[in-house]
């Protein structure tokens, strides 16, 4: 099995891994999307600086975390505040549209072919942009969510009325009490529906896109696959990068890409069927299209 202690660092030039990947979208005759984090970077959804002094100021300056991220696990002590950043958090980063084209470019790129879709992302810009939801798999969660926080069922909730109300009728970094949302089952408080320990709620949406995935992967087993990994670290390589690159070792007429501005490398058993391109993702989708 491929593995990450012999993994080398592309280097072959931008111009020739931008034709070679051209080439391999041509030709496929199914693509595979691997999408992380640096995915919803390059469309302009950054957790720090500007955009982040621009919507939580005043929760720097009192509590003084000086990004999105850290503010999201700061220890609030009342839960007034604590939905009051997740609130704002969450319209910014599942309501609101990516300032950039990316999630269209990638759209149009694969539009026709037979696509899948398996992100570790959680702000749904795949479906507003317009990917057809019965080809996604958000296999750790949903901005838009909520789930018991005991839980007490394995049942999520839709949370855009609630987060709306939540940011509209906060006053100095804290919701009405009356808005804390608790489970309608149990009434214990609510959460988000995030991978973050075992308490994450696996719905019947979540198995059912799995299985959608899984029949997906037994449909592709062998032929002209392209597995196209976008911004993926290794935070979980479980999910995405190493069932990628077993699947393209263990399918001769496979091909791995990875695009990954940093961080675009690929296992030597793959010498001369990976493509790899260490650039700036929307750059480079702009320039396929």
């Amino acid at each position: 099995m491929c593995s990450r202690s012999s993994t080398a660092r592309c280097t072959q030039p931008s111009s020739d891994a931008l034709e070679a990947l051209r080439r391999a979208l041509d030709t496929a005759d199914a693509v595979l999307i691997g999408a992380g984090a640096g995915l919803s970077t390059a469309a302009g959804f950054t957790y720090s600086g500007e955009r982040f002094e621009r919507h939580f100021a005043d929760f720097a300056a009192v509590y003084g975390f000086s990004d999105m991220y850290s503010g999201g696990f700061y220890p609030y002590p009342t839960p007034e505040e604590h939905w009051a950043y997740w609130s704002r958090y969450i319209l910014i980063n599942r309501y609101t549209d990516p300032p950039g084209p990316v999630y269209d470019d990638l759209l149009a790129l694969v539009r026709g072919r037979d696509w899948f879709v398996l992100t570790t992302n959680v702000d749904h810009c795949f479906q507003k942009a317009g990917f057809d939801k019965r080809r996604l798999f958000y296999t750790q969660g949903d901005y838009g969510l909520f789930q018991c926080s005991r839980p007490c069922c394995r049942e999520t909730w839709d949370n855009e009325a609630a987060v709306r109300a939540m940011v509209e009728r906060q006053k100095d970094r804290r919701i009405p009490s009356e808005l804390v949302p608790r489970c309608p089952r149990c009434g214990r408080p609510l959460a988000m529906n995030l991978r973050s320990d075992d308490t994450f709620v696996e719905d019947a949406g979540w198995h059912a896109a799995a299985a959608r995935y899984a029949d997906w992967l037994r449909r592709h087993e062998t032929g002209r696959v392209l597995y196209l990994e976008l911004g993926v670290g290794y935070n979980t390589p479980g999910i995405i990068k190493l069932p990628f690159w077993r699947r393209t070792l263990q399918n001769p007429d496979a091909v791995y890409a990875c695009l990954n501005l940093g961080e675009a490398g690929a296992p030597r058993e793959l010498d001369g069927r990976a493509i790899c391109l260490n650039a700036d993702i929307a750059a480079v989708l702009a320039a396929l299209r």
